[in-house]
């Protein structure tokens, strides 16, 4: 995801010149090649992203469109003031790019684990929210994001996460995308952890359907399914607050009759370090768990 979003923000770039990228001394060995093509709209603040949302926002406010970039939880909680205050209650032209979503960075402990940030963006004013699933949906979002007019939360996977999409992304912002089509079960996930679903999905026979738009969440969709299945499974890779609580919200206050489970981090940090893939599975984030709640669920 990582390598789609400068490839495709760097096409941008070059066509609009109000395209601006800034970091808080990270991202390096991909951040360059944008440095050196558009030299003066990169900028390094340092370790200081309370500055560097501060900068971004004053650039928005001169008529910029600035991503802010860096990893897990940097870009958010350390700046979560800034963020609400400069960028949102002025409804500025900031977009906020996260790398690592979930555990990718697991194997730098907690304090990168990004697992509350969907909960955390989704109640900031006028603030869009957009965790795309594989490298096709990571171009949609970034041509999203700088069409939008307003603060966007960018939330990407890492690296060399699989493509699951066979043609670009024709949605409009704000709507579900159907990856398959299915009988019984309706599977509903966001962000990184969409390549689990599909394996899921194709074993189960499913519908599945990806949310690369969070906010604002499609919750048409997801009525839409209960009423055609009357079961609805939620996976994604974040604590509470995320998709399995805008789902519920929207079942809830729709009234609809459904069964409903949902995948998702426990809200107690993990205790260790280790690969994406053992923290998933020490979490229960795998296939087999999938496959058991889903059967649960038909055999209800």
């Amino acid at each position: 995801m990582r390598g789609a979003f400068f490839d495709t923000l760097e096409q941008l770039a070059a066509t609009d010149d109000r395209i601006w990228l800034a970091t808080g001394d990270l991202g390096f060995s991909v951040i360059e090649r944008f440095a050196a093509r558009f030299p003066d709209r990169y900028l390094n603040v340092g370790v200081a992203e309370q500055n560097l949302t501060g900068v971004a926002a004053g650039l928005a406010l001169s008529g910029k469109i600035v991503f802010t970039y860096s990893i897990a939880n940097f870009p958010v909680l350390r700046c979560l003031e800034q963020i609400r205050n400069d960028v949102c209650y002025h409804r500025l032209n900031v977009k906020i790019v996260a790398v690592g979503g979930g555990l990718a960075y697991g194997g730098m402990g907690y304090s990168h684990h990004a697992v509350e940030d969907l909960a955390i963006t989704r109640v900031l004013p006028h603030m869009t929210v957009l965790a795309p699933g594989d490298p096709v949906e990571t171009r949609w979002a970034t041509r999203m994001a700088v069409a939008h007019e307003g603060p966007v939360y960018l939330r990407l996977g890492k690296a060399g996460e699989p493509t699951i999409h066979a043609e670009e992304l024709q949605v409009p912002l704000g709507e579900a995308v159907r990856i398959r089509d299915g009988e019984g079960l309706s599977i509903f996930c966001t962000g990184g952890i969409l390549p689990l679903a599909y394996e899921a999905s194709n074993i189960l026979q499913a519908s599945l359907w990806s949310l690369p738009t969070f906010v604002p969440f499609d919750a048409a969709r997801v009525l839409a399914e209960a009423r055609r299945t009357g079961r609805i499974l939620t996976i994604e890779e974040h604590a509470e607050g995320g998709l399995a609580s805008l789902a519920a919200e929207a079942l809830a206050s729709a009234e609809v009759q459904v069964k409903i489970r949902s995948l998702r981090l426990p809200r107690e940090p993990l205790p260790l370090a280790g690969t994406q893939d053992e923290l998933r599975r020490a979490s229960g984030l795998s296939l087999e768990r999938v496959i058991d709640i889903a059967r649960e669920l038909l055999h209800r």
